[in-house]
């Protein structure tokens, strides 16, 4: 029995050395195209009309800056129109919106509850109108937004792509460890992650926000990302269709990232529900489509879905290493994570761990960022409970709405 124990750890084992230093390795090969950034100079003049989307359910105490913030972006006032998708608020989300002069849409409803039904009621709610758009630009009403956005989305429109995810930033990195946890998260994998794969002419990975869509692609597909990470939902559905979404590092949208570690586990629970939940539909017919077609793209996509969140291989390369390290001095894990040499182990990790700060350098981030990096290890090790539970709960379509009460405008954050 014990024999048979031992062969089935050893087997256990070996599985995780392969799949972390594919993933390692994969992750690494691919951030080096990363390093260079060539700014994309905006050339096309504004010509593309957009209707700019702000999905709100009780949101009053940060939507005001936002809505000032929208009204204030480089583009022609006559080119954009801003609707607010007042989602069963109980709040003045609905007045105060309608005092910053935007359109105002109500939904009220006891089923079909989140951000991606919403988004839904409201493009059937937009085919009704008399104004006729090029494209949709999609907003959380937390968020501020860089006065170039539509000048950008406009550019890209004008270059034949369909769909377009802007920069995530961070509107508050600096309140908690939590917050500044995951602006670390986000600002390393925009730099290595995201602009890595449109310097290799590959699929971004869309973030929820900050999102520009066709409009007619969106006539032709109909919005049903209606789970609960309706961004990674919308973008497995274009890459399987051949429609890649381009990265745009020129065009910022700022959030607010969770303060309390309670929060940040709620919120990245759904996120993990709705990730794995998409990746049952999506990632296996991605890699069948990949290999037939030998499409890389297709392929960098799954490796996505499979992929939760990229800095979880941190953590798992760290595991394999002590791991290794700890078999020579026990009896149970002698000779069972032989696989590759401590050397490998070592090396992969230094190489991941490195990229943190050489994103902040790069992204010319707030020096302050670079004393939150000790802590990032802890943040990571949360990762594991919620990727867990996220697993067997990946069925759970209950939306958990995130409080936010972070109002600040553009010009104070600068």
């Amino acid at each position: 029995m014990m024999l048979w124990g031992r062969e089935i750890l050893t087997v256990i084992f070996i599985a995780l050395q392969l799949v972390t230093a594919l993933f390692g390795g994969y992750q690494i090969v691919f951030s080096f195209f990363g390093l260079v950034y060539r700014k994309r100079q905006v050339t096309a003049s504004p010509e593309k009309r957009f209707a700019v989307l702000v999905a709100a359910h009780n949101e009053e105490s940060v939507i005001a800056p936002l809505l000032d913030n929208l009204h204030q972006l480089d583009y022609p006032k006559e080119l954009y129109d801003i609707y607010v998708i007042a989602d069963n608020c109980n709040d003045h989300t609905a007045m105060i919106a309608r005092q910053h002069d935007v359109r105002v849409a109500e939904r009220f409803t006891l089923d079909e509850r989140g951000k991606g039904y919403a988004i839904r009621w409201m493009l059937n709610q937009l085919q009704q109108v008399d104004e006729k758009y090029d494209a949709v630009v999609m907003f959380d009403a937390d968020n501020l937004v860089s006065r170039n956005f539509l000048q950008v989305m406009n550019d890209r429109l004008m270059a034949g792509k369909k769909v377009i995810q802007g920069y995530l930033d961070s509107k508050n990195p600096f309140d908690s460890w939590v917050s500044v946890s995951m602006a670390l998260s986000y600002w390393y994998t925009n730099r290595m992650w995201q602009l890595s794969r449109r310097n290799l002419g590959l699929s971004c990975a869309l973030g929820g926000t900050g999102l520009c869509i066709d409009m007619q692609l969106l006539s032709e597909l109909g919005w049903d990302a209606t789970g609960l990470a309706e961004d990674t939902e919308f973008g497995a559905k274009c890459v399987s269709i051949g429609i890649y979404p381009e990265w745009a590092h020129e065009a910022r949208v700022f959030d607010e990232k969770p303060v309390t570690i309670m929060a940040s586990l709620r919120q990245r629970l759904r996120w993990m529900q709705g990730h794995f939940s998409c990746a049952e539909t999506y990632a296996v017919p991605l890699i069948k489509k990949s290999i037939r077609e030998r499409n890389l793209a297709k392929f960098d996509a799954a490796v996505y879905l499979f992929q939760p969140a990229s800095f979880i291989v941190v953590f798992l390369t760290a595991v394999v290493y002590y791991l290794q390290l700890a078999s020579a001095n026990s009896t149970l894990l002698t000779g069972m994570l032989g696989l590759f040499p401590n050397w490998f182990w070592l090396t992969i990790n230094i190489l991941i761990l490195l990229q943190i700060p050489l994103a902040l350098f790069l992204e010319r981030v707030n020096w302050r960022a670079y004393l939150a990096i000790p802590l990032f290890p802890v943040f990571l090790l949360t990762w594991f409970p919620v990727t867990l539970l996220a697993v067997f709960t990946r069925h759970n379509k209950n939306w958990v709405h995130t409080k936010h009460t972070r109002s600040i405008s553009l010009e104070e954050m600068k």
